[in-house]
């Protein structure tokens, strides 16, 4: 893995971590009589980044779930084909995601959405979960093209 991906999962892992620093700091806020306000919008917004980049680097080290119960019987051409047959069908159900999540997108730009708390704009979170479908729809496309394996 090159050093550049390395610091994708060093973001990844940190945000991960972060939110469940602020969760934990929530936990006892509430139990001590000291709320964290809008720690619920954090914690979403530093989700949508770890959850992102985990599908990423998951595309990325070809560590998505599978079952290979089947085709790892195949002949080796054949063995190809389920491959490349399962990355175009993983690579069309990321596109739908992302011309759905798109759409939104779109359709709320003008609406200058933000959380209530903080006020962390919406816009910005739905440009990372885009980012990182279309980044892992081209990761797939590219296996398309390619062949799966390393």
């Amino acid at each position: 893995m090159s050093k550049g991906w390395t610091i994708v999962i060093w973001i990844g892992g940190l945000a991960l971590l972060a939110a469940t620093l602020v969760d934990t700091v929530a936990v006892i806020g509430r139990n001590v009589g000291l709320p964290f306000t809008g720690s619920i919008e954090v914690m979403q917004a530093l989700i949508v980044l770890a959850s992102g980049l985990g599908i990423v680097i998951a595309t990325l080290e070809r560590s998505h779930a599978r079952v290979r119960l089947v085709v790892d019987r195949l002949a080796p051409r054949a063995r190809d084909v389920a491959d490349r047959m399962s990355n175009f069908l993983t690579m069309t159900f990321l596109l739908a995601l992302l011309v759905g999540s798109g759409w939104l997108a779109i359709d709320l730009w003008h609406g200058h959405e933000q959380s209530e708390w903080l006020g962390i704009p919406w816009a910005a979170m739905r440009m990372v979960a885009n980012g990182c479908l279309l980044a892992s729809a081209a990761i797939l496309a590219w296996r398309v093209v390619k062949g799966d394996r390393p």
